[in-house]
């Protein structure tokens, strides 16, 4: 059993951890990303708008900082962040790294605006890693590098084990040999819908990705595979929607539409949108 963190869980499509940096302590809310290998937060220094209602790493106040000034420059797909790095002791929940993150002057992209995030905690594989920069697995001070995300659909029943895996009470569905170390690559065999089996072709992987709120691929699989499913706005029908079936290596695994269908909750009022998109 690992260290548990409480993990913010925003509609099941959104996760957030909070994490330290600088001495003292600074705290920040960061997405703990599997489909990126860089740690940055938002800088004092940065004034674009999703900064500036945010948490912001604060340099000066860190008597641990030591200003890199190299560029730092991520692409995401929902927008990019621009800056340079810093170096400085981060923490996560019972583990500490030194390391070089960094430090956003500049954000483009509306999410960042409407997200509650002060930063990313990458957790792919270095690999991947803007400008070759060590990950947090990497540098911290822990030789078990796993960590585990145990997501219930009661948003805050949801958690995070790290570093390590929670194992007591909890049933193993099946195991998946990493493909590919970029992302969490695994194999990716078929998928299935109204419309029958979408074969795949050989060495198709797909990434499990902590970071990313839909089921995202190339249009020509997605789109056969959801041809004639409607989400409607207001929920209405939902309930009749049909399965869909993704099979990794072997095992195949069962979507209903409460699993693919996003539903908004305000209040008394509820939006649906499809959690599928290509």
């Amino acid at each position: 059993m690992g260290g548990e963190l409480p993990l913010k869980d925003i509609s099941n499509t959104q996760y957030l951890i909070n994490m330290t940096c600088g001495t003292p302590a600074q705290t920040f809310t960061v997405v703990p990303d599997t489909g990126s290998s860089n740690l940055w937060m938002y800088s004092s220094n940065c004034e674009s708008f999703a900064c500036t209602h945010h948490d912001q790493y604060n340099a000066e106040n860190s008597t641990t900082s030591i200003v890199n000034g190299e560029s730092f420059n991520i692409q995401y797909g929902s927008g990019g962040v621009h800056g340079y790095v810093t170096e400085d002791t981060c923490s996560i929940g019972s583990t500490t790294a030194q390391m070089e993150f960094g430090e956003v002057q500049t954000v483009q992209g509306i999410t960042f605006d409407v997200s509650l995030l002060d930063g990313i905690v990458g957790l792919g594989y270095s690999t991947i890693s803007t400008d070759s920069l060590p990950t947090y697995v990497e540098s911290m001070d822990s030789s078990d590098k796993s960590f585990g995300f145990f997501m219930k659909n009661a948003p805050e029943e949801s958690y995070m084990t790290f570093p390590g895996m929670e194992t007591e009470g909890i049933t193993l569905v099946a195991t998946h040999e990493v493909q590919e170390r970029s992302y969490w690559n695994l194999n990716f065999v078929s998928m299935e819908g109204p419309n029958g089996v979408i074969a795949l072709s050989e060495r198709t992987y797909a990434a499990i990705d902590s970071g990313t709120s839909l089921i995202m691929g190339s249009n020509s699989v997605i789109d056969p595979l959801i041809e004639g499913i409607t989400v409607n706005e207001d929920c209405s029908g939902v309930e009749d929607l049909p399965s869909i079936w993704f099979t990794f290596d072997s095992t195949r695994y069962e979507l209903t539409a409460d699993d693919y269908v996003v539903r908004i909750t305000q209040g008394d009022e509820s939006q649906c949108v499809m959690g599928i998109a290509g």
